[in-house]
Parts: structure tokens; C-alpha cells; sequence
């Protein structure tokens, strides 16, 4: 018996568990989803008139008055609030269309404060009614009107959908303003009053049953991605609504741009000024309060990542002799410039508006002395597929390299070469530095554009190093260390580039199966020297003129060949990948653990749900009963009778089984015996 029952309750455990969800949801979640509404305390329909409102409940009133009900002091706090809520044309319009009763918690603390009080010590009225007009505060208002044409703009938009009696939205008028001032330049700041039904409704969340609500209530803030002109792609805002949270939220998860990270006296070095790339300009600000990087120092963070890298340090007065001593900082607020290797840093106080900085950043964001890799290479004029920096009639130019590992070596080496840099660029200087009249050349080529003084890191571009230093002493400055001395070495290419534009062009004919395997070789010529003299800036200057000198005036050849590529230092960070699409793919997996969390909570108060599992249920019982009896139909249809069985025998069964009979119980036949008096007549001889 007890393995039948298992065996019947394996088979219905399907239709069981499914009319048990469908009882569970019917009787407990779906009546929580649907509470009971303020019409409802009040007696009438819902989406009553106001006058129908006053009516139910004057008429309630005056049953109190006459005494012929006497309500709890909780009904009468409940019939009351919904009276107050539902007389207010604007919260009765945010309730009918939104369900928004931002003053619910009210009631709570009613019942606190006057639990075991007779109704009528209730001080009314209940609710308070002098919300801020939000017309104080409120600016770029989007009306249906306006709405189509605000997309016309590449900028994405952040817009906040506010009500006019909303105290919430009265509260949080202040940060919306420092909002809007922090996110200009970078975004379009709009608001949307929620009369402006079509536009609220277009901006809100849609639940199964096609009501529209905002989950958090007012103020709502969304945004619209760059590219986004469709609610399918907008993101909505979360967190709890301050400046901070929304001002990072939007830098991060709209406009995909790198946070700014803060360090102290001690991580500073090891975390930042260590780790950073040593072709950029380290960029420090120091702030008094903490605050985060404003959208425009980010967005900088993004556009710059080339050149600069940023960090953030909060300022401390018993700190001061440390940053002096490091940076030269007096106070806070500051922003500190770190660029070559013994150069003094660049030091900026006080406050500081956007486009200030926009400026200095731009005039300081290449190291005094660049490096030569792919990104500058062509800006730089040393690149043999491009032109000199002087434009494209200039026929000969020169890029004056200093190669090497990186290290002390090639710190003082790199300092040397930028003082080189200083001197040409002063005639004052050169005058003064030398006598050789010869070494005006190179100062004339640099001012000219037809000179330029950079840094290779050997170890990084050890392709491009060995092509240019092909010596046996080679190893010393290129490639991974193996040596245990590190010697920088300077050496200087001279490009050409032929008179006219045709004849350096690569030619357009066909190549035969033999020259089908070499690569096109540089538009222009090439040739290169390396210095072998001392470190000393005059020597360096008489080398480099010398260089310029012999290589206008007389005919070198023509020797073209195709140049290793420079190889990027940097991969490229996530924020400054393709943005996201429209639709933002910074998500971690706990924020879409969450989505899919409240999506399951949304369907959960969806009235289709128990019928749909009630009807799984009966399906699968009646699949289950069907299935069962077509099985004992075939058992019974599988049993033939004995006489079918006999026919259907094979004739050498059959053969079988008659040979096993007892042959006594046969009657005789006439092939068994001879008959009594049997005669055999004699055959005539004919046929």
C-alpha cells in the first residue's frame, strides 16, 4: 500500500504543487498586491469626483455627530487622511494616475501617537498641505511641445520628474541646482512637471497590467544616454537622491567616464606616482574637503588619458611640510603638473573654474621632452609615412632620438637632452653656451619645425630600437634587460622625401609572384647617426648642427625601407572603449541580480498568474488521466483469445504438438490397417 501512494503521488506531484501555487497566490499574494485603496475607506468608487468625495464623507459625519456609529480612532484616521489626500487636486491627481502618496508614512505615526485615544482628539488636519511652490526653483520646465525637438541635441539629457505640491520635491529643489551646475557642458539639464501626463507616462515604469508608476516615488530622475531618443534605452536612478549620488551616477553609468581616486601622504607614491605610465603628466589635485572630481575634471580624465593620468588628495595641515617638501604646496585648494624626470613641478593655487583648466591642461599635457611612440610619432614629425612638422613642402627634416631602458640612466640622460632642448629654442642661450657659430643651425631646424628632440623607451619598442641601433652593443639599450648596465644612446634620422608628390608615391603596378611577398617600403627616405660623444650640451648641439648642416647641402641617397611599428604603451582602459551602447554595460552582477529581483516582485501582483497556474494544473492532471488510460487499453487489446492463438500457430508447431498426442484415443483411419475382406483387383496390361 505504501508503494502504491508513493507511486500515485510521484505521478499527480506535478498537478498538486501546481493548484497549491495557484491557492497560495489567490488567497495570500494577490490581496496583498491590491490593498485596499483610499476610495475604498471612504465607501465610493474609485476615480470619484472631488464633490463625490466631500459627499461620502459629510455623510460619515454625520453618522458620527448623531451617534449613530462611533468610529475607532484608526478608522477615523484612515477615513480622514483619504478625505484630505483625495479633496487636494494635485495629490488626488498623482494618486489616480500614479498611485503616488508620498505622505503615506503619516499614518503610521498617527497610530503611534494617538493609540488609545476616543477619534474625536484627533487634531486635524491630518496632513500638511503648504508644499513649496516648485515654481520657485524650477528651470528648463520640457512641455509636450518642446519635448520632441529636445533630442536634436548630440548631448544625453538628465531631466527629474517633479510634482508642484510634492514636498519631496520642494526638499530636494537645492540639489538639483548644484546638480544642474556641476553636469554644464557635459549634459542638458531638464524638468517635467507630472500634469504633463503624457510625457510622465512616457518617463514612468509600466507594471503586467499596463499601470504606469515611478518605484521610488517623487522626484524621479532619468536620463538619456548620447544616441538614446527612446524610453527603451533611458536609466533610471535608484539611489538615494542627493548631489553626490546623482552626480557620480551619471558620470559613471551615462556618460562612461573614469572615477578620480583619492590617496594620502602614504599610498600616493606606491599607488599612483609608481604605477602610473612614464610618458604621462601626473595630474594632482588637493582639496579641503573631499569632494569628489567634478564631471568636467572626468571627462578631461577620458579625453587626456593619452597624456595625463589625475588623482586626488585631501588636504591636511599637519601634512603641509610634507607636500611642501614634495610638490611645493602651500595650501589647498591646488592642482599640481608633474612632468619630466627632475623637473620642478608645476604649482597652481586657489579655486578654479572649467575652462581654466581646460586651458592649462591643454598647454601642459606633453612632457617638456615627448616620447616618441604611436600615438605622437606623426605629430612629432618622426615618422617616415607622414611629413615634417614644418608642412608638406618641406623636402628634409630630422628627429633627434634619445633611446633606452628605463631607469636612472636614462632619467639623466633625458634631462641632459631637455636642456639641449631649452638652449635651441633661446638664441640668447646658445650665444652665450657656445662660440661654435655652426651650432646656430640646429636652432634655426628646431624653430623651423624641422627639428625635433624626443625619448624612445628601448625596452617597450625594441623592434623599432634594434632597427636603428643594429650593433653588437645594441642589447645594452634595446629590448628586455639582459645586461647588467644600462647605456641611453642618441642618434638622429634624416627623412627626404622626393620633390614631387608622384614620384614618392608607391607605384600602382602589378608585383610578380616573386616581389609579391616584400612589403611597400616608407614614402620617404631614411638615414640615421648615432652620437658617440660625451654628454656635455655644447658637444650634443655642434653634433646635431653638424648632422643638419651636411645633410642639406650635400646628396645623400635615397634609401627607403619599411619601418618596424611602434607598439601602443597603454592598453585601453574600459571607460574609453566604445560607449555603452546606448544602454549602459557598467551593471554589476549585484545591480542585475536586483533588476530580475524586482521584475519577479512586479509580475508577482499580475491577476493572471493564479488562473494561469489553476489551469497548468488541470491540464497536467487530465494529460496524466489520459495518458494512464490509453496505457490499459493497449494492456487489454494485447490479450487474443486461445482459438486465435491455435490459427495463428506455425505448421511445424502444430506438426509438433500433434505428434505428443495419444494416439489411442484417435479413431482409425483407412491408411492405418488393411480392411477385412479387402481385395486388390489386378491391373490390365494396357495404359
Amino acid at each position: 500500500m505504501a508503494g502504491d501512494f508513493a507511486a500515485k503521488a510521484k505521478t499527480y506531484a506535478v498537478p498538486v504543487v501546481l493548484f497549491s501555487l495557484s491557492m497560495l497566490y489567490q488567497l495570500v499574494l494577490l490581496p496583498r498586491a491590491f490593498p485596499p485603496s483610499h476610495y475604498d475607506a471612504l465607501g465610493i468608487k474609485t476615480y470619484s469626483s472631488i464633490e463625490e468625495v466631500k459627499e461620502a464623507y459629510q455623510y460619515l459625519e454625520s453618522k458620527w455627530n448623531s451617534g449613530l456609529e462611533v468610529p475607532t480612532t484608526m478608522e477615523f484616521i484612515k477615513i480622514r487622511y483619504a478625505y484630505e489626500l483625495l479633496t487636494n487636486p494635485t495629490w488626488k491627481r498623482n494618486y489616480d494616475v500614479f498611485r503616488i502618496n508620498e505622505q503615506d508614512h503619516v499614518l503610521e505615526k498617527l497610530r503611534q501617537q494617538y493609540a488609545g485615544e476616543k477619534f474625536y482628539n484627533v487634531e486635524l488636519p491630518l496632513l500638511n498641505a503648504d508644499a513649496s511652490d516648485t515654481g520657485d526653483y524650477a528651470f528648463n520646465v520640457i512641455t509636450s511641445e518642446a519635448f520632441q525637438s529636445m533630442f536634436q541635441d548630440s548631448k544625453p539629457w538628465l531631466l527629474q520628474v517633479y510634482s508642484s505640491g510634492s514636498n519631496r520635491s520642494a526638499q530636494f529643489a537645492n540639489s538639483w541646482k548644484k546638480i544642474g551646475a556641476l553636469l554644464n557642458g557635459v549634459a542638458n539639464i531638464g524638468m517635467v512637471e507630472l500634469g504633463e501626463i503624457q510625457i510622465a507616462a512616457y518617463l514612468a515604469e509600466r507594471k503586467p497590467m499596463g499601470q504606469f508608476f515611478f518605484r521610488n516615488g517623487l522626484p524621479s530622475v532619468v536620463a538619456f544616454p548620447p544616441g538614446c531618443k527612446t524610453s527603451d534605452c533611458l536609466i533610471r536612478f535608484e539611489g538615494v537622491l542627493s548631489v553626490d549620488a546623482v552626480t557620480d551616477w551619471f558620470a559613471m553609468a551615462v556618460l562612461n567616464f573614469p572615477r578620480i581616486f583619492y590617496y594620502t601622504k602614504e599610498s600616493l607614491g606606491p599607488r599612483f606616482l609608481a604605477k602610473s605610465s612614464p610618458h604621462k603628466v601626473k595630474v594632482i589635485f588637493f582639496s579641503k574637503t573631499g569632494e569628489r572630481a567634478t564631471p568636467i575634471i572626468r571627462q578631461a580624465a577620458k579625453d587626456y588619458w593619452n597624456y595625463a593620468t589625475f588623482a586626488c588628495v585631501l588636504w591636511r595641515k599637519e601634512e603641509f611640510s610634507v607636500w611642501w617638501t614634495a610638490f611645493g604646496v602651500e595650501s589647498a585648494p591646488a592642482v599640481v603638473f608633474l612632468k619630466d624626470p627632475g623637473l620642478k613641478p608645476l604649482v597652481y593655487h586657489g579655486s578654479m573654474n572649467d575652462s581654466w583648466f581646460l586651458d592649462v591642461l591643454e598647454q601642459n599635457k606633453q612632457q617638456e621632452l615627448p616620447q616618441l611612440r604611436s600615438l605622437t610619432s606623426e605629430g612629432l614629425g618622426c615618422d617616415a609615412r607622414g611629413y615634417s612638422r614644418a608642412g608638406h613642402d618641406t623636402l628634409t627634416w630630422y628627429c633627434a632620438i634619445l633611446a633606452g631602458r628605463l631607469g636612472p640612466e636614462l632619467d639623466n640622460m633625458r634631462e641632459t637632452i631637455r636642456r639641449v632642448q631649452d638652449t635651441l629654442s633661446k638664441s640668447s642661450e646658445l650665444n652665450a653656451a657656445t662660440a661654435d657659430e655652426h651650432s646656430i643651425t640646429a636652432s634655426v631646424a628646431l624653430k623651423s619645425k624641422r627639428l625635433t628632440l624626443s625619448w624612445l623607451d628601448g625596452e617597450m619598442q625594441k623592434n623599432y630600437c634594434f632597427f636603428y641601433l643594429n650593433s653588437e652593443s645594441s642589447v645594452e639599450t634595446c629590448g628586455p634587460r639582459r645586461v647588467p648596465t644600462d647605456v641611453p644612446r642618441l642618434f638622429i634620422i634624416r627623412y627626404e622625401r622626393n620633390a614631387t608628390e608622384d614620384t614618392f608615391k608607391a607605384e600602382n603596378k602589378a608585383k610578380s609572384i616573386w616581389e609579391f611577398h616584400q612589403q611597400e617600403v616608407d614614402p620617404a627616405a631614411q638615414l640615421s647617426v648615432t652620437y658617440n660623444g660625451s654628454a656635455e650640451v655644447s658637444e650634443i648641439i655642434r653634433w646635431i648642427s653638424n648632422i643638419i648642416k651636411d645633410g642639406d647641402s650635400r646628396k645623400l641617397p635615397f634609401y627607403r625601407v619599411k619601418t618596424p611599428e611602434l607598439v601602443p604603451e597603454d592598453e585601453e582602459p574600459f571607460w574609453s572603449r566604445a560607449p555603452q551602447g546606448i544602454i549602459s554595460k557598467s551593471m554589476g552582477a549585484k545591480q542585475k541580480v536586483q533588476s530580475i529581483i524586482i521584475h519577479i516582485y512586479d509580475y508577482l501582483g499580475d491577476p493572471r498568474i493564479g488562473p494561469a497556474l489553476l489551469l497548468g494544473s488541470l491540464m497536467s492532471y487530465g494529460t496524466i488521466w489520459l495518458m494512464k488510460n490509453q496505457q490499459n487499453h493497449k494492456v487489454k487489446s494485447s490479450r487474443p483469445s486461445q482459438a486465435e492463438n491455435n490459427d495463428k500457430l506455425r505448421p511445424v508447431e502444430r506438426r509438433r504438438r500433434e505428434r505428443n498426442v495419444p494416439k489411442h484415443n484417435l479413431p482409425p483411419s483407412v491408411t492405418d490397417f488393411e480392411p477385412r475382406d479387402s481385395y486388390q483387383m489386378p491391373l490390365s496390361d494396357s495404359d
